[in-house]
């Protein structure tokens, strides 16, 4: 099962291409990951890095709640996949960002890439100056949580 840890820091060069850290690229391989999937997060301000086979799983998954015979259901599922980018990784472990996701996400040259699960998150360098979550609150909801 793909998993993913680490908080690491990066660059972006002008074209848009960055490395992939080592240690996410190793698991990818090992895996037999042949592509990523790159799409905005729903929620945060920042891109998410899917494996093709986390992707695929992630698109059943949808399809299975969604009734294709209804517009709405439809619509959401269109503009789910319109945001998304097949990415390969070359020799050297880059993939290439097209501009429109660095600029919807406000990614200049600093990044870091997050693993978060079955995923990799990148984000500004500059967002994560400061904590996601209160350290107060996130302890106080994660205890609500798991009680």
């Amino acid at each position: 099962m793909l998993q993913f840890l680490g908080n690491i820091g990066a660059k972006a060069d002008a074209k848009g291409r960055i490395f992939i850290p080592a240690i996410f690229r190793k698991r990818l391989q090992s895996e037999g990951e042949e592509f990523l999937v790159l799409r905005k997060d729903i929620f945060q301000d920042c891109l998410v890095l899917y494996p093709g086979s986390v992707w695929e799983r992630e698109i059943e998954t949808l399809r299975a709640r969604l009734n294709r015979w209804n517009r709405e259901q439809q619509q959401l599922f269109r503009q789910f996949v319109l945001d998304a980018e097949r990415l390969e990784m070359d020799a050297n472990g880059r993939v290439l960002i097209p501009k429109r996701y660095l600029q919807m996400v406000s990614i200049d040259t600093e990044v870091r890439f997050l693993g978060v699960d079955n995923t990799i998150e990148i984000w500004a360098s500059e967002k994560l100056d400061d904590p996601l979550v209160a350290p107060d609150e996130f302890a106080a909801k994660l205890q609500e949580l798991m009680e």
